[in-house]
């Protein structure tokens, strides 16, 4: 059985650099609404730049015993490579999380006639999935596939977490049905998949539903499945119920692990009870459950949006004493509220603390951060920010492009918050909804809201499903641009 994901097929070499999907602004002025998109979500475009990078790979590599192989390590490797050891660097690379020179190897080993095994296949697709690559990693599936080679569930499991990370939720249903039409079946972690987009999505229905046909399969609802309905029920205003879970988790003799912990710890925070999150957070310690990150991150969010900045920053500053990295996200909320206070000397009086305790490279991203809230001027242009990063050696991903456009926007400067995201579509980083979402906000908070609506758009065509945040900042751009009127006319036609 053919899976076909894409309406038409294509090969491996043909996708290799390409982003399948990205809002283009043809002509960025200021006050030009109109947008298009360069290609829809599953149609390839033979552009310019594919075929020269095809070109220059092939020429690169003529023959494996004409020419070495240099190893990632900075190694080279003067032996001749075979196909099983091609195999095995090319799973190697994708272990390390680099798809770019995975898939220079591939289209290498296809030059010369080689092909990867199921084991290696399999590690392609789940490292392009995992960086949010989905048309490469569709088209190599349907490229296993078509070779006769049969993809295992997990497979399958990556690459619908990636569409559903994206919000492809008619991509993401397709998968499910070649899953039943297989005859594959579901496992626990497919159900997991689905719970999560369903509880960040806050479907409540549909999460009983998926809660339910776990029982009937007799799946194990386990602290992550628990995790996930205290969230869901924290979200939609029913933290009581949250509560009445915990208690009937200790009643059926379940031990309370980290994840359930932050869970209770969010929904405390979220409704202003700091006081008992600080109470379950010592009660956690005391049972010898050492705290994350995300424990950290959560008591100094609710902190710092409650307005308890001083408790913020001893939070902040025992977090790294216990050996923990902040977030960059965290971080930019931090010197973002002490910067509307002025108290940018306590800003740097933190910053100089940091690289006191040492991760000089990954320090780079916070000085960025601390430079564009501080509106200091060296890193207004993003690219030479981007070029910085790359500077110190940084791995860009899509989570720093996403701070980075977010901290832009923030300052309300559009021109550069759409240069980042244009910035991480040549990294060959697909922008995802949360760039997008902070695409529109930069738009809003500059009262330009026929942009925002622009990249509202510019969502809806490329296959992206909006979710809650989409739709409240777009409704918060059109509030700032006082068009209230056009908020309640529009607010059906939006959702």
């Amino acid at each position: 059985m053919q899976i076909m994901f894409s309406v038409e097929p294509y090969s491996v070499p043909l996708v290799c650099g390409i982003s399948p999907f990205f809002p283009v602004f043809l002509k960025y002025l200021k006050g030009h609404t109109e947008s298009k998109s360069l290609n829809s979500l599953y149609h390839p475009v033979r552009c310019n730049r594919v075929k020269d990078y095809y070109d220059n790979t092939i020429r690169s590599f003529s023959s494996p015993f004409e020419n070495s192989m240099v190893h990632p390590s900075g190694l080279e490797n003067r032996e001749e490579l075979s196909r099983e050891g091609c195999n095995d660097l090319l799973c190697e690379l994708c272990g390390w999380g680099d798809a770019d020179n995975a898939m220079s190897l591939l289209t290498r080993m296809e030059a010369v006639g080689f092909r990867p095994n199921v084991t290696a296949y399999i590690c392609l697709i789940t490292a392009l999935g995992n960086v949010g690559r989905t048309l490469e990693a569709d088209a190599i599936l349907q490229d296993m596939i078509r070779l006769g080679f049969k993809p295992r569930l997990n497979v399958y499991n990556v690459l619908l977490r990636c569409f559903l990370r994206k919000g492809l939720l008619r991509v993401a249903g397709k998968v499910l049905e070649e899953i039943d039409d297989l005859g594959i079946g579901r496992n626990q972690e497919t159900y997991e998949i689905l719970l999560d987009y369903c509880v960040h999505s806050g479907r409540l229905e549909d999460t009983w539903t998926i809660l339910g046909e776990m029982r009937r399969e007799g799946f194990q609802l386990n602290s992550f499945v628990y995790s996930k309905v205290i969230r869901l029920y924290r979200d939609n205003g029913m933290w009581k119920k949250a509560m009445g879970i915990v208690r009937q988790i200790k009643e059926m003799g379940i031990s309370l692990d980290k994840k359930i912990y932050n869970s209770i710890i969010d929904t405390f925070g979220k409704y202003g009870d700091l006081g008992e999150a600080l109470e379950v957070f010592e009660k956690m310690q005391e049972e010898g459950i050492k705290p994350d990150i995300t424990t950290w991150n959560l008591l100094i969010k609710w902190h710092c949006n409650s307005g308890y900045l001083d408790h913020a920053l001893e939070l902040f500053a025992k977090m790294q004493e216990q050996g923990l990295y902040p977030d960059p996200k965290i971080f930019s909320m931090l010197i973002s509220r002490l910067g509307e206070q002025g108290k940018w000397d306590i800003i740097k009086k933190n910053f100089e603390n940091m690289k006191c305790r040492g991760h000089q490279k990954s320090g780079a991203i916070y000085a960025v951060l601390v430079d564009i809230y501080g509106q200091y001027g060296r890193f207004q242009d993003a690219e030479e920010c981007v070029n910085a990063l790359k500077a110190e050696g940084i791995q860009l991903s899509a989570s720093i492009f996403c701070v980075l456009a977010n901290a832009y926007a923030q300052q309300g400067l559009c021109e550069q918050t759409v240069k980042v995201l244009q910035l991480m579509e040549a990294e060959g980083i697909e922008p995802n909804l949360i760039m997008l979402n902070v695409l529109i906000n930069a738009f809003g908070i500059s009262g330009r809201h026929l942009e925002a609506l622009s990249v509202y758009n510019c969502i809806k065509e490329s296959g992206i499903s909006p979710d809650v945040v989409t739709y409240g900042t777009l409704m918060k751009a059109f509030i700032r641009a006082k068009k209230f009127d056009q908020v309640c006319c529009n607010l059906y036609l939006w959702c």
